[in-house]
């Protein structure tokens, strides 16, 4: 019986510009060469799987201030690496706060996760396993803290919500939501209004950056049904 080669590789996401995108590089090898891939590499004799991911991102791609890292799946079938012996892959889901831009070298680049370039293997299905897993997070934890900024008004998490569902988020919903479930405080601080003029934006913050089940049976869904669950 032979032996698979083990990999880790990660999903990178962050709100960016609007929309949700995740971090990608362009292989210039064979298999797949020019086909665009998520970071990550063989797995150390001396080290984990989170151990071996967290050093791949900081050596490969500079993403040393994630705000969460989590493992997502395993993905072995036996064909996922064609032309090579079987490779086995643990995958996890990284997410970036929407106020930090990480350096990356010059064969990578962000990408919106709904318009996904040509993708090497199976890291199509691992960047779509990794946006659902946060979609449902965001449903029933308190992981929204990992995509937002030490301070936010509610306007500016309402987008980051929206973006990362894919569907607008009602902000006074949102709010309500949160609220009642005690993730949110204010600061005590506001903005300034814009050019249009009205009252200045109350700032919060998350009450807590460590990951927490808040409502085990909440679903936040589309408008077209209900827009944030029980």
């Amino acid at each position: 019986m032979g032996l698979a080669g083990h990999e880790v590789l990660a999903a990178v996401l962050q709100v960016r510009d609007g929309s949700l995108q995740v971090m990608l590089w362009q292989r210039a090898r064979e298999p797949h060469a020019h086909r665009w891939s998520l970071p990550g590499g063989g797995l150390g004799d001396d080290e984990d799987v989170e151990e071996s991911i967290r050093r791949q991102l900081a050596e490969k791609v500079d993403v040393r201030q994630l705000s969460h890292v989590e493992q997502l799946a395993v993905f072995s079938h036996p064909g996922r690496v064609p032309g090579r012996p079987r490779v086995v892959a643990t995958a996890f889901l990284g997410l970036v706060p929407s106020h930090i831009d990480p350096v990356v070298p010059s064969d990578t680049a962000w990408h919106p996760v709904d318009a996904l370039p040509p993708t090497a293997f199976d890291h199509e299905a691992i960047c779509d396993r990794a946006r659902h897993r946060l979609a449902s997070k965001l449903s029933y934890t308190n992981l929204g803290f990992a995509l937002a900024p030490p301070e936010f008004t509610i306007s500016a998490l309402r987008a980051l919500y929206s973006a990362a569902l894919g569907y607008k988020v009602s902000a006074t919903n949102l709010q309500r939501v949160l609220s009642r479930r005690g993730l949110l405080e204010p600061t005590g601080a506001t903005v300034p209004p814009g050019p249009a003029g009205g009252r200045p934006a109350a700032l919060f913050r998350f009450v807590s950056g460590r990951l927490r089940v808040t409502d085990p049976f909440a679903v936040l869904r589309p408008p077209s049904t209900r827009s944030l669950g029980p």
